[in-house]
């Protein structure tokens, strides 16, 4: 071992830790370890980008040489401050529709669908409307 410039005692201590998680005697950073200012500066720097997610801004602070910290560290303080998961709400699509609650609204909630037929190799469109109360389709008038 010498020939790699190490003694015998620390190619051992590395052979048995081989696999195992990487341990050290100091402790491990955590993210309440962060100083007032660095939680300001995350504050800050989110509320110049405010279209960009925590994992992005944490790059981009680091980019800037602003803080460096992980993004799961910006996500907790962008959460602690209420700033995150406030996005737009959520769609509806796929909850139905209001219904007309009887025959005075008649004819004035129309549903359309649009699909197509194959015919012998020849695409048709078929486009049907239907009345949102009675269901029945429009008759034309004359």
């Amino acid at each position: 071992m010498l020939w790699l410039g190490i003694g015998f005692s620390k190619f051992y201590t590395w052979r048995d830790r081989y696999g195992r998680a990487n341990e050290h005697n100091a402790q491990v950073p955590r993210d309440h370890w962060l100083e007032d200012w660095e939680k300001e500066a995350i504050l800050a720097f989110e509320q110049r980008y405010p279209l960009e997610g925590y994992r992005r801004l944490a790059f981009m602070m680091l980019d800037e040489d602003l803080v460096a910290v992980s993004p799961v560290s910006v996500y907790r303080v962008l959460k602690a401050a209420d700033r995150i998961g406030r996005g737009p709400p959520p769609s509806k699509k796929g909850t139905g529709f209001h219904q007309p609650d009887g025959p005075h609204h008649q004819w004035h909630k129309w549903h359309t669908d649009i699909s197509y037929l194959n015919i012998a190799g020849t695409f048709y469109f078929l486009i049907s409307v239907l009345d949102g109360y009675s269901r029945s389709m429009p008759r034309p008038r004359c």
